[in-house]
């Protein structure tokens, strides 16, 4: 377990970047068993991969998506661009949980 500054989150690539592929990795497993394997794999690949964490304070995380997130997929799937931002909801609810975890906060 790796004790978590908030400070040092601010260059999360140069102090946590273990820890953030850990709770990718784990909230990508989580949603495998959900989700189709294509449609997790789209999402992590053309999606998540820019997406950006943020540390918001009090135990929580944030999860900024590329602004073209929907359009990215859009089509690609038997799914409506609300059903498509629920998917995007549900998994970086899973990746702020998995971030919590990876950092013992929760």
């Amino acid at each position: 377990m790796t004790s978590f500054d908030p400070e040092k989150f601010e260059d999360k690539y140069e102090h946590y970047f273990t820890e953030l592929q850990q709770a990718y990795k784990q909230a990508f497993d989580a949603m495998s068993d959900r989700h189709s394997s294509d449609l997790v794999h789209g999402v992590d690949q053309r999606v998540l991969a820019e997406s950006e964490p943020f540390y918001e304070g009090d135990s929580q995380f944030r999860i900024e998506l590329p602004d073209d997130a929907i359009d990215r997929l859009s089509g690609e799937f038997a799914l409506s661009e609300s059903e498509l931002q629920d998917v995007y909801d549900e998994y970086t609810d899973e990746i702020e949980r998995q971030l919590r975890s990876v950092f013992d906060l929760g």
